[in-house]
């Protein structure tokens, strides 16, 4: 209880807390940009 205390209380928690939740928002950014299921231009069949 006390870790959670400082975490939001603290000047250094809240900024650990901000960063937390920063990386993992641009993992999740990162996962959907690059696990798209979309075919680029360059692939299609030619007609």
């Amino acid at each position: 209880m006390r870790l959670l205390q400082e975490l939001f209380t603290t000047d250094v928690g809240l900024f650990s807390a901000v960063g937390i939740v920063f990386m993992l928002g641009m993992g999740v950014f990162f996962l959907r940009l690059f696990m798209r299921d979309d075919a680029p231009a360059a692939h299609k069949t030619p007609r």
